[in-house]
């Protein structure tokens, strides 16, 4: 069978700069490319990007067109993003927690699970729930 190199998930969010912001400020990720930007009556903005922090990718992309986002967020459908769940490797779940909180982030700290594992979760801009989480 052919080798998978990785996989890299891609997910709606209402507010691309917030979003980006985010990953990039206070998760450390990095935009490696975008599509071009364009101006919205939301404001200047790409409508997808692929981040990248070490080995970890992810691709964002807006929930909505030009012109079309509402002015706040439908509650009904952004809170079914609480089922979602992306889980990040690390050696150090401990120096995540300390990164992030350095970044401001409010955060419940790590704790070990009845499973084997050291874990951190965080919730971004749009309810998504990230797990820093490495084997105890």
């Amino acid at each position: 069978m052919e080798k998978l190199l990785g996989v890299t998930p891609l997910i709606s969010v209402f507010d691309m700069p917030e979003a980006i912001k985010f990953y990039t400020e206070r998760l450390g990720f990095k935009i490696v490319s975008s599509s071009p930007e364009i101006e919205a009556p939301e404001g200047r903005y790409f409508h997808w990007a692929w981040l990248r922090r070490d080995e970890a990718d992810l691709m964002l992309n807006t929930a909505y067109d030009a012109g079309e986002r509402p002015a706040t967020k439908d509650v009904e459908r952004w809170k079914g993003h609480a089922d979602t769940c992306l889980y990040f490797g690390c050696k150090d779940v401990d120096r995540i927690y300390e990164e992030l909180r350095a970044q401001g982030l409010e955060i419940g700290k790590p704790k070990n699970t009845a499973y084997g594992m050291r874990q951190l979760y965080v919730k971004d801009p749009d309810g998504y729930l990230l797990c820093f989480q490495h084997s105890v």
